[in-house]
């Protein structure tokens, strides 16, 4: 399969990248849709088997079970936005300056996505138990954290090593394995909160071993190689930018998630995480396609090719804008059709609806704003993301909290709406910037 895999991305890459004039235009969109097809066919599946998995929960579990679920598939994208900050975007900006990551400078960030790693089984599980998560069932979600998180810069060192095809298996196999997992436990009546959690870590842990022997061996056994010294100045340079721009960016989209679970319950949660389900294939594409992009648009950058970096982000927005417009239509069949498998605890169809509707909001924002962000992350342009990331920051918190405790959880996404709208202006304006003195 990945031999498969890499010779048709290698193509579409090769046939996308063509001067004008070399194909006609139906046959340029024909290697960029395969290109994308691609390269969104692992993160589909993990989206798909998400989606599964949360309808078999949803099906299995109580409100309050399912909305602790639905909170740990909250956290764990941020940590993997996090390793993203601290360890993807500083390898892509060495990519970006030297053309070619050497073998210390990999060693160095191996290391630290042990480290990391770590951090995020700790925060993970400090967060489950504090939204009242039983003891046991926190160590999973902890272990699911943290192998998830080992396993993000995995596929992002892969993408930087021009190897789409490892990514793709692994996702596949994650997806596979959670959902016959899954599903034979229920099918045997034995799924609960507890062995849904065992099945999650298991299918994380056991798709890491599609990186191959190499990378296991590099990331778990050669821990000499590599200075964690070495990454002080990456931190005092760069990537504290970043992590403070993630950081930042989770309270703008997340901020109804920690503020509902903390204040109203994870049951009042429950109901905007079926909404954040119905809409998961737009957010897991465009969280999962930087790592793709941001390599390429780091390499046309390099090469003073601000035509082909702006290419990149003209072709992702549209991957993003189509994905969306599909997940809209499938959400909506659903819910008219359907509705009996998303409703569940005496929640109203009007109800949900207005949920899906501020959804669909959100991701339309975020799917226009996040190419041009990778942009500025592949040009170095740290500093600038994180303050707007601020700005949007502090308007998502208090839009978040005053419309939380004055019309209840739904209306509360219209805070985080609020804050994805300052941020997208922000970028938009720092693109213009970046583009009048590069282009």
């Amino acid at each position: 399969m990945n031999a498969v895999l890499t010779t048709l991305t290698n193509r579409a890459r090769f046939e996308s990248a063509r001067a004008p004039g070399e194909l006609n235009e139906m046959q340029r969109l024909f290697w960029v849709g395969v290109r994308y097809g691609i390269s969104t066919l692992g993160p589909l599946s993990v989206s798909g088997a998400h989606f599964l998995a949360a309808l078999i929960f949803l099906q299995v579990l109580s409100q309050n079970d399912f909305g602790l679920v639905a909170f740990l598939l909250i956290v764990v994208p941020f940590c993997l936005s996090m390793s993203g900050a601290l360890l993807a975007a500083s390898v892509a900006i060495a990519l970006n300056r030297t053309s070619e990551l050497s073998e210390a400078q990999v060693s160095t960030h191996l290391k630290m996505n042990l480290i990391f790693s770590g951090v995020a089984l700790l925060a993970t599980g400090a967060l489950m138990l504090v939204s009242n998560t039983p003891i046991v069932i926190a160590v999973l979600m902890a272990l699911y954290g943290g192998v998830m998180t080992l396993r993000y810069f995995a596929r992002s060192l892969a993408y930087l090593n021009d190897d789409a095809a490892s990514p793709i298996t692994a996702d596949l196999m994650y997806a596979a394995l959670l959902i016959g997992t899954l599903g034979t436990l229920w099918a045997t009546g034995t799924l609960t909160l507890f062995t849904g959690a065992a099945a999650m870590l298991v299918a994380g842990a056991a798709s890491i071993a599609a990186f191959g022997r190499d990378y296991l061996i590099r990331q778990f056994v050669r821990l000499g190689d590599g200075s964690i010294l070495a990454y002080g100045p990456i931190w005092r340079d760069l990537t504290r930018w970043s992590m403070l721009g993630v950081v930042m960016t989770e309270m703008t989209g997340n901020a109804h998630a920690y503020l509902v679970t903390f204040l109203s319950g994870p049951q009042a949660f429950a109901i905007l995480a079926v909404g954040a389900l119905l809409t998961r294939p737009v957010s897991l594409v465009v969280s999962a396609l930087p790592d793709m992009e941001r390599p390429v648009m780091a390499r046309a950058i390099a090469k003073h090719d601000i035509a082909g970096a702006l290419r990149s982000v003209k072709e992702f927005r549209t991957a993003a804008g189509a994905v969306w417009v599909a997940t809209l239509l499938l959400a909506g069949l659903l819910l008219l059709w359907f509705p009996t498998v998303v409703l569940k605890d005496g929640v109203a169809l009007h109800d949900m609806a207005v949920v899906l509707g501020f959804w669909a909001a959100i991701q339309g924002v975020r799917a226009w704003r996040t190419p041009p962000s990778v942009l500025l992350q592949a040009a170095g342009e740290l500093r600038g993301l994180a303050h707007a990331s601020a700005k949007s920051c502090i308007a998502s918190l208090i839009a978040t909290l005053a419309l939380l405790l004055a019309f209840g959880p739904i209306f509360s996404l219209g805070g985080v709406l609020i804050g994805d709208l300052v941020m997208t202006a922000d970028i938009a304006r720092l693109t213009r910037n970046w583009k009048r003195q590069y282009a």
